[in-house]
């Protein structure tokens, strides 16, 4: 929850435009400022004051905990101008919500912390448990100091600027005096380490009816201490279907923290285990369920079934480490703009570690990237390669971003890279305004209704299977989108295409041609099916062909949804002029 406060009439409507907009998120807490302050602090997540940063400063200095405890603090200025992060802006999110404030109040976040002002993740902001020499490793990525990250086990980071030692070869101690080590390993940072905790155990539990939730808790623990591995990287316990509402399981889960995901007896039977007993066979129906449902996801048996030390034993448990799952973002870029480029695909270029992309989009973005980011770029015709580097630098672990323009799933890099890509790697589809939708809002409203987009490049279409297309497309009336319609070595099949539709359609049907859709140097022409020039086309240009429907309307080209009201209102002014 996010806590309001206000002393004024003008911090009243600010704060007041946010309870509106977050209802479920935030309360308002009135009367006196200080005791406001005091309530809020204590039973709030995030606080937001639309105070003076000095006076929240005196306010909040009484109460502060600890990193670990004290909620997040932005101040609003009473004119709205800037959000400022005040406390917390990694551990509290504060640094977040002054950009979210910012967003939705107009106002400039203002964010100071040293990593975030330099562009480097905060190590404290990985979402992983962490431990260890933060503040020192920190100083070190910020001044430049070498850095060696040492993965253990594999889980996509994002773009940290250090030597990994998995591409160097090298040992940490040899890279750099400070180490970030991801590890689900209980072992103890050195003075200048940081330990990475990721979610790459699970604990298999089997249960007898009414077992205490303490006996199940002591026999995790013991597990994991006895095979050197951090209780931080439990990522969820898993049982059998029949024990899903086991109370002593359910609460185990909760106290861990973590997840209780169950699976049927009949699934659970079909894992292969190293113990399987006739006891959970007669029980719930298959002969293994700690070590089963551990294994049921792939992994490492770290740690094969053992009893807990009660008697007699009502708990059974089984830890298996699952491989590391790289992650793919397929990310469209949009037409070329900046500001068409979506917070999403934003987000997903600043998250991953590598970047595959086609040299010139590479340069659209590359000041969007982190430092420390990896850049695998290459010229036109390289497709091919570059979904398979793509996919090849996900399953080493990496957190790899995939870049197109428009969008990835149109005429781009989605397709290639998922008919290499298996299930082994987590896939992110960030969609993109397509080329079609960005000429379109420049000539007006040409899909107002139905409408395909056709490639007419036969580099891997042969012409005989785009010409049925259009063909289709023309007796069905379709408003047509040509993509890659002319090149230099490819000039006849544009205007056999428009031959075909000028079949179905008349002469002075609209057509929208549309260069470089969004950017700087864009240029459109609203011409017709007669006159429409192909030589003026080139593989930067998006044409758009109207329907039997579609009207040039106060210059611009309109293709009528068909609503009835409409149909009703043309009907009325048709009356009107006669």
């Amino acid at each position: 929850m996010i806590g309001l406060i206000s002393a004024t009439a003008a911090g009243a409507a600010a704060r007041d435009r946010l309870a509106a907009a977050w209802p479920e998120r935030t309360r308002v807490y009135g009367g006196p400022v200080a005791d406001a302050v005091r309530t809020a602090f204590a039973e709030c997540a995030q606080v937001v004051c639309f105070l003076a940063t000095g006076a929240v400063v005196r306010l909040v200095a009484p109460l502060l905990g600890g990193k670990a405890s004290d909620p997040g603090v932005v101040c609003v200025d009473e004119a709205g101008r800037f959000a400022v992060s005040l406390l917390g802006g990694h551990g509290g999110g504060a640094n977040e919500l002054a950009r979210e404030v910012g967003g939705l109040l107009g106002a400039l976040p203002v964010v100071t912390t040293a990593t975030d002002a330099v562009d480097v993740p905060g190590l404290d902001t990985l979402g992983l448990p962490v431990e260890g020499a933060v503040a020192a490793v920190s100083r070190a990525l910020l001044d430049g100091t070498p850095v060696a990250l040492d993965r253990e086990v594999t889980w996509p980071l994002p773009a940290l600027p250090v030597a990994d030692t998995a591409t160097t070869g090298e040992e940490a101690t040899a890279t750099g005096a400070y180490t970030i080590r991801v590890t689900d390993r209980d072992v103890v940072p050195g003075a200048h380490e940081v330990l990475l905790r990721p979610p790459t155990l699970v604990v298999g539990v089997g249960a007898s009816r009414g077992v205490p939730a303490g006996e199940v808790l002591e026999l995790v623990g013991d597990a994991l201490r006895d095979a050197g591995l951090s209780a931080a990287s439990v990522a969820a316990l898993a049982t059998v279907d029949a024990k899903a509402g086991e109370p002593g399981v359910v609460a185990a889960a909760e106290r861990l923290g973590v997840p209780l995901m169950t699976y049927s007896a009949a699934r659970l039977a079909r894992v292969e285990v190293p113990n399987p007993s006739a006891a959970p066979l007669a029980a719930v129906g298959t002969p293994s369920v700690a070590e089963a449902a551990a294994l049921l996801g792939g992994g490492e048996l770290l740690v094969p079934k053992r009893k807990s030390a009660a008697r007699p034993a009502a708990a059974t448990c089984a830890v298996v480490r699952r491989p590391g799952r790289g992650r793919l973002a397929l990310v469209g870029l949009g037409p070329g703009a900046r500001d068409l480029l979506t917070p999403r695909a934003k987000a997903e270029l600043r998250r991953a570690s590598v970047l595959v992309g086609l040299d010139q989009y590479v340069g659209q973005i590359r000041d969007l990237l982190r430092p420390g980011t990896r850049i695998l770029q290459s010229g036109l015709g390289a497709e091919e390669e570059r979904a398979r580097t793509a996919v090849a630098e996900a399953r080493a672990g990496h957190a790899v971003a995939l870049i197109g323009s428009g969008d990835a799933g149109v005429y781009a890099m989605a397709s290639p890279a998922l008919a290499e890509a298996s299930d082994d790697i987590d896939v992110v589809g960030v969609p993109g305004v397509t080329a079609a939708l960005a000429a379109g809002a420049v000539l007006g409203a040409p899909l107002g209704h139905d409408h395909v987009s056709i490639s007419l490049s036969d580099l891997h279409t042969p012409w005989e299977v785009i010409e049925r297309r259009v063909r289709a497309a023309a007796e069905a009336d379709l408003v047509v989108t040509f993509y890659n319609p002319r090149s230099r070595g490819r000039d006849w099949q544009l205007p056999r295409a428009l031959a075909i539709l000028a079949g179905h359609r008349a002469p002075a049907t609209p057509v929208g041609v549309v260069r470089n859709a969004s950017r700087p140097d864009e240029t459109s022409q609203l011409t017709t099916l007669a006159d429409v020039d192909p030589a003026a086309v080139d593989m930067m240009t998006v044409v758009t062909v109207g329907n039997t429907a579609t009207r040039r309307i106060a210059g611009r080209m309109v293709t009528p949804r068909g609503y009835r009201w409409q149909d009703n209102r043309q009907d009325t002014r048709q009356e009107e002029t006669r």
